[in-house]
């Protein structure tokens, strides 16, 4: 007796995705539980598990675009004692991280299909580009005083909490601030219509070796610095080991990304839709700066606002990178809020 193995619903808009890799090998013995496959989407990598233990056989090869509710290989019963499947052979780059497509091979190119990922985020981008009116603004800010305190507090934090205090947690403080200030930066437009949010759920832009994935952190206005960092070393990893959860990238009302990280000094980063705005860190570069009319070296960060200028407007645009420039530069506002 054998069971199909069908593409399970993994949300209400996804209607398919690529059967990236098949973890077990076709006559493979598994057991409940095993994981058969990772199926990627346009919004998140799902790994598929055993139903039950079982002798498997492949119905589709990996790399192959699939249908929600597809069937894609098969358990057939076995009275053998089940027994660890070996692991299947893997090129390199790993097929999970970039699935092995059809292509077509020359000295000089390589075709390949665009993951499910990769083609949502540049139907995302271009339709940014298209629909809204993005304009970006820029400032600087001095990060001497969040170093300091960063420097100070941060093994007490780790010791106290279990992870680490970074930079970001205070720019997502800071930024909740100035929602709060700007609140055209917390609307989107709908039809006719402008909806402006009353809470504070801020997207993160995480990088991974499949693509750009925003997941989003719920209610920053009421966690504390640990609970923050928690959230995002959590998101972190869920995003690099394609775990993360549908629902963990929906509904953010603004985003906020570090090309910092990578070395990036200067950008200008596209609105996430609907959403009217995102915040673009850059990398911290010590720097002469004038400071009551004395120049001193300091570390510096430039800060990028990017908006829908259908929504905001140049003022509230300047005011909004203002008030996170005095907060970064003034923790104590932060705590003060």
């Amino acid at each position: 007796m054998s069971i199909e193995i069908k593409i399970p619903s993994v949300g209400e808009s996804i209607v398919g995705g690529l059967l990236s890799v098949w973890h077990q090998a076709d006559g493979a013995t598994v057991v409940q539980g095993d994981v058969l496959f990772t199926l990627e989407t346009d919004k998140v990598s799902t790994e598929i598990v055993a139903e039950r233990a079982g002798v498997l056989h492949h119905l589709v090869a990996q790399g192959a675009e699939v249908k929600i509710g597809q069937i894609v290989g098969s358990l057939e019963e076995s009275s053998v004692t089940p027994v660890p499947a070996p692991e299947p052979k893997v090129e390199s780059p790993p097929p999970s991280a970039f699935p092995r497509l059809r292509v077509q091979n020359s000295d000089r190119s390589t075709r390949k299909k665009m993951s499910p990922l990769r083609r949502k985020i540049a139907a995302q981008l271009v339709m940014a580009q298209q629909t809204a009116a993005i304009l970006t603004t820029f400032n600087e800010c001095d990060m001497s005083a969040v170093m300091e305190w960063r420097t100070r507090y941060k093994e007490t934090f780790l010791k106290e909490h279990g992870v680490k205090l970074g930079f970001m947690s205070f720019f997502l403080k800071s930024i909740v601030a100035a929602l709060k200030t700007v609140p055209a930066l917390n609307s989107r437009i709908d039809g006719e219509d402008l909806i402006l949010n009353h809470y504070y759920d801020i997207g993160v832009a995480v990088g991974t070796e499949r693509g750009l994935v925003v997941p989003v952190i719920r209610d920053a206005d009421r966690k504390s610095f640990a609970q923050l960092e928690s959230d995002i070393h959590q998101f972190a990893q869920s995003a690099r080991d394609g775990k993360l959860r549908i629902e963990d990238l929906q509904g953010g009302v603004f985003t906020i990304s570090n090309g910092g990280v990578y070395g990036s000094l200067l950008s200008t980063p596209i609105v996430n839709p609907p959403q009217s705005g995102i915040l673009g860190l850059h990398k911290i570069m010590e720097r002469p700066v004038a400071v009551q009319d004395h120049v001193v070296i300091r570390p510096m960060m430039n800060l990028a606002l990017s908006y829908d200028h259908r929504v905001v407007d140049g003022k509230e645009a300047v005011t909004f990178l203002i008030k996170v420039k005095e907060a970064i530069e003034d923790p104590v506002r932060l705590l003060l809020n």
